[in-house]
């Protein structure tokens, strides 16, 4: 059996598939498996991410949607057909027996190819509010696999099916005295764990150094940065007197899944983006959360849906005051009812089992 994987454009599409990839060889040790992307914008990532699953890559052109005026998409006027041709080729060669697609810009030619070439198709959206990408291939796919009830608005009813969103589950099996030794912190006192997506926040990252005198007061640090915004955020820090790796204050461009998972272990309070995959780390660890979703995409519609539940507290870019932060953090690192409601509900936001119910919707429709 041989199944092609496809989506693109930033870590919550990728990481999804090497879930659902990991729970695939689980079920069906012989099957082979086929990543089609793009090298465009988290390209490597994706690459490097699939290379270390000893998963093939082909890569593809196309285009993306923007929400924004952009002259390239005088560029992609050209990528989107070479993009449908590279398809062709690679499907055809490889002729897989079923494409899992997880959304993004570089799934749109995959999915079409396989409707062309009658190759059955089961797409996942992570998000309240479906993606474009999705939207489209949702019309040229068996299966549609969900994270959110509300969602099922967006597609045919018969091709829904609600999996919630599949997470590598090593992201719950932690280490906490490794991270304390890591970061040389101590179990006495909080620690606060800052996430700005899989690209970093510069929002976020700015919002942070204005309160690290008050912040460092009561908890200790660790702040992913993003490597874009790592220098100029340590640079920062240092300008008010915190130099990062000394004391209570850590900077870090990026970490590893392993990392993550010690990180999550000891963590008293996440402050993350609302991204569907950070979401359902944050619920599968039954951690307190603060979510700054990010405007200009779907997130605020993902987190204002936990935070109708009692399951987390949301600010708005708009509103990220630092007096606001930092009595919000305050708040939720000394209230023992607030924290308690928020681990309850929002465990229910994790769907265990979500890879196993793609995988088993991928093998009922290719048996179909």
């Amino acid at each position: 059996m041989r199944i092609v994987l496809t989506g693109g454009g930033s870590g919550g599409h990728i990481f999804p598939l090497i879930a659902v990839a990991k729970e695939l060889r689980e079920q069906d040790k012989n099957l082979e498996l086929l990543y089609i992307g793009t090298n465009a914008q988290m390209g490597k990532m994706a690459e490097e991410a699939m290379n270390e699953e000893g998963i093939p890559v082909k890569n593809i052109l196309t285009g993306k949607l923007r929400r924004y005026f952009s002259f390239e998409y005088f560029l992609d006027f050209f990528r989107f057909p070479i993009g449908m041709i590279q398809s062709m080729f690679h499907m055809l060669i490889y002729m897989p027996d079923a494409v899992f697609s997880k959304g993004g810009y570089a799934s749109v030619p995959v999915v079409l190819v396989a409707w062309l070439y009658r190759i059955p198709v089961l797409s996942h959206d992570s998000d309240v509010t479906p993606g474009w990408a999705n939207r489209i291939g949702g019309k040229f796919s068996k299966y549609i696999a969900i994270s959110y009830p509300a969602t099922r608005e967006y597609f045919v009813g018969s091709k829904v099916l609600l999996t919630g969103n599949p997470i590598r589950k090593e992201l719950t099996e932690g280490n906490p005295e490794r991270a304390y030794k890591k970061w040389n912190y101590h179990a006495e006192v909080p620690v606060v764990f800052i996430l700005g997506g899989s690209q970093g926040s510069k929002v976020i990252n700015h919002a942070i150094i204005r309160i690290l005198q008050k912040l460092t007061k009561i908890a200790q640090i660790v702040h992913v940065t993003g490597m874009k915004d790592y220098k100029q955020t340590v640079m920062e820090a240092g300008r008010r007197g915190f130099k990062s790796g000394h004391g209570k204050y850590t900077a870090v461009p990026f970490l590893n899944r392993d990392e993550m998972a010690d990180m999550y272990s000891i963590a008293s309070l996440v402050i993350s983006r609302a991204g569907a995959n950070s979401i359902t780390e944050i619920a599968a660890n039954k951690l307190v959360s603060i979510l700054i979703p990010m405007e200009s995409h779907d997130q605020p519609m993902n987190a204002f849906a936990l935070a109708r539940s009692g399951s987390t507290l949301v600010l708005e870019e708009a509103n990220l005051g630092p007096h606001i932060l930092e009595s919000k953090i305050n708040k939720l690192l000394h209230s023992s009812t607030l924290r308690k409601q928020f681990k309850d509900n929002i465990y229910k936001f994790y769907h265990p089992d979500a890879a196993k119910k793609i995988v088993d919707g991928i093998f009922r429709m290719k048996n179909k």
